[in-house]
């Protein structure tokens, strides 16, 4: 729901306008003045702001300046080209003569808070790095990803809360963003938030925003990542990792739709269609109370599950060409093929890592690959398997474990003998690749070892 501050000081005006923009479905707010709308309102939390030129006061041109960001429209008695060309030098997205016929204000209200959006949307996306997947491609064809396609389609018009399931590197974002695309939102932003990457001293303040002085460093008032996402989808990847004060205040949101700035007092209505993801096991960690049930059930309305990729068939063999395809023409490479040896390498593969390290494996190959043809040597996942091999025929019993499991019983056993990077070289896996395996199995580093 969009929200619009009115500031005239003529009543009969100020009523009526208010009147009008309720019943179209606006959350409305008045002020006779600019620097009541200033002592009464947070004049950045709003989507747009009407304002009548000669006020008590200061001009209602002031307010341009006071909320920076927001588009302000100019009421005017004096319907002259030099009282709208000089609004406009300061900053007014437009104006309107009075008397105005209502119609004709809400049309230029409508328009100008479309632009708001896009302009949001377009902000957001020149932020956002990782838009190389199509967002209606989603490459499968097993039961399982074809089962995720057709929820998707179902569920992507609604604003039904989404919880996306999966291990790391199985696509949650990209299904995220497909159900974004394919909503009636798709023209405002889509904001995502990694739960596990803020600090979780700094999450509430991120998610929520902040008043000034609500603590040490918050010089100034700052919006949240929820309220940038007003009228489009907020995603929170892994919601796992989200601490319990942060759950309550988002339950809130999912409850009334209604969020509270850190060290404010004052809630704000806001119009978000959430989407959550995580590789964890949500019911265990309500289970150990880490999780809070009430949310969990407010998030699974809809519960989309992505299979690894070892389950998942032929498909590996299709992601693999189309992924190549994409990353050699990011790299500005000649077209590249693999050939039999490196496609029965890939789909004999466990891929712990799932699409994630099938598209690392693939860049790392069209960077080294000298020539048009992909080999097993390129992609550089035989040396894991052989370090399993190896250990296997040195220890028969650990013959039939299962990728994770062997992985897990490894890393345990050595650890406190191997540096992390000795580790790695013995799994045959970069460093990166160890912390991440470590993050998703849930295996601590030891205390005793080394870089």
């Amino acid at each position: 729901m969009s929200q619009i501050l009115v500031i005239e000081d003529e009543s009969v005006i100020r009523n009526a306008v208010d009147r009008l923009l309720t019943r179209r479905g606006y959350k409305v707010n008045t002020a006779e003045s600019v620097e009541e709308a200033e002592q009464k309102f947070d004049l950045k939390s709003f989507n747009l702001i009407l304002t009548d030129v000669r006020l008590p006061g200061v001009p209602g041109t002031d307010v341009i300046n006071r909320a920076p960001g927001v588009p302000v429209l100019i009421m005017t008695s004096y319907a002259s080209v030099r009282s709208a060309v000089d609004s406009m030098k300061q900053g007014a997205i437009d104006y309107i003569a009075k008397p105005f016929d209502h119609d004709e204000l809400v049309m230029l209200i409508e328009r100008t808070l479309k632009q708001e959006k896009l302009g949001r949307k377009t902000e957001v996306l020149k932020s956002d790095l990782d838009k190389s997947y199509p967002v209606d491609g989603m490459v499968g064809k097993c039961p399982a990803m074809q089962e995720v396609c057709r929820r998707v389609t179902k569920v992507a018009p609604t604003d039904t809360t989404v919880l996306i399931l999966g291990e790391s590197g199985t696509g949650k974002e990209l299904v995220a963003r497909a159900l974004h695309e394919q909503s009636l939102r798709k023209d405002a932003p889509i904001v995502t938030v990694n739960c596990a990457a803020i600090p979780e001293t700094l999450i509430e303040s991120e998610l929520f925003g902040h008043e000034k002085g609500a603590f040490t460093g918050a010089d100034a008032s700052r919006t949240g990542l929820i309220e940038a996402a007003e009228g489009g989808t907020l995603f929170l990847d892994e919601i796992g990792e989200l601490p319990l004060a942060a759950q309550a205040r988002l339950l809130r949101v999912l409850q009334n739709g209604e969020i509270r700035r850190v060290g404010s007092e004052q809630s704000r209505l806001v119009d978000v269609r959430l989407i959550a993801a995580t590789h964890r096991d949500l019911k265990q960690r309500v289970q150990e109370g880490e999780f809070r049930s009430d949310l969990y059930f407010r998030l699974r309305v809809v519960e989309l599950n992505l299979p690894p990729l070892r389950e998942r068939g032929h498909d590996v063999v299709e992601l693999a060409i189309f992924l190549l395809e994409k990353t050699r023409k990011q790299l500005n490479r000649s077209p590249m093929t693999l050939n039999q040896s490196a496609i029965e390498t890939i789909t004999t593969y466990g891929w712990p890592g799932n699409v994630r390290e099938l598209e690392n494996a693939l860049e790392r190959a069209v960077i080294l690959c000298e020539e048009d043809i992909i080999t097993p040597d390129l992609l550089a996942i035989e040396s894991a398997h052989s370090a399993a091999s190896q250990t296997a025929s040195l220890n028969p019993a650990s013959a039939d474990l299962s990728l994770e499991e062997y992985f897990r019983q490894f890393v345990l056993e050595n650890q406190e003998q191997l540096t992390e990077t000795e580790l790695a070289k013995r799994l045959g896996i970069s460093r990166k690749a160890l912390w991440e395996r470590r993050q998703r199995f849930d295996i601590p580093r030891s205390k005793k070892g080394g870089g």
